[in-house]
């Protein structure tokens, strides 16, 4: 077996096109060499199983002659030839499995920002025509640079929806900090009316600099 017929054909696929057919093309190719790394070491081990090690000498420094010297000094190169090719074919196929992972979730993340914007956007469609909804809850004050700040938050502004809290099921304060509290790191949509408009922002509690997840104080309308 030589050196070119042990090494893999065809390069890594390319960034971004990365399909399973081509992460189990890069799997059959490391089989492959597995199985001829192990017939590698197969010859190895019929010849007084010398392994990649032992002396092919003997105790008098002559070249041993109880082993066919060729075949394992040929099949050692090979054995040494073929784990390279093993090393680059399996970082192959982490690249392609890390590319194909990365894809989906931007995928996902996609699908559900569209399905959170059509959501939305039924809600407000429903809406029209009929009376406005009723804000529950202002925008006090709020501190340069929190995500409030960064969201897009004014003071002033009437809250009509914050994530999953509305009109209809706010009690108290309570109800947007529990929201708050298991949305860190992930986008809320906050519906308010500012001058009379209705202005619909994303807002993302997060640790910053200040207090809280948004650095904003934010207190109850009187119904």
């Amino acid at each position: 077996m030589s050196e070119k017929e042990a090494r893999p054909s065809g390069g890594s696929p390319q960034a971004g096109g990365v399909t399973i057919s081509d992460v189990q093309e890069l799997i059959r190719r490391k089989e492959e060499i597995e199985a001829q790394i192990k017939a590698n070491y197969d010859v190895l081990e019929s010849q007084k199983d010398v392994g990649m090690n032992e002396p092919l000498v003997d105790c008098e420094g002559y070249p041993r002659s109880d082993v066919d010297l060729y075949q394992v000094r040929t099949a050692r190169h090979n054995i040494v030839c073929l784990q390279n090719d093993h090393k680059a074919v399996m970082k192959q196929v982490e690249d392609a499995l890390h590319q194909l992972h990365a894809r989906d979730k931007e995928k996902q993340a996609r699908d559900m920002a569209e399905a959170q914007e059509e959501a939305v956007s039924r809600t407000l469609g429903q809406s029209e025509g009929l009376s406005p909804p009723q804000a529950f809850a202002k925008v006090n004050s709020i501190s340069p640079g929190s995500p409030a700040s960064l969201a897009g938050l004014q003071v002033d502004d009437e809250i009509v929806e914050f994530g999953s809290v509305n009109t209809q099921n706010f009690q108290s304060l309570q109800n947007i900090g529990s929201v708050v509290q298991h949305s860190e790191g992930k986008p809320l949509n906050v519906i308010v009316t500012r001058r009379g408009e209705k202005h619909q922002l994303r807002l993302v509690p997060t640790r910053w600099a200040g207090k809280g997840l948004l650095g904003c104080n934010i207190i109850p309308l009187q119904r």
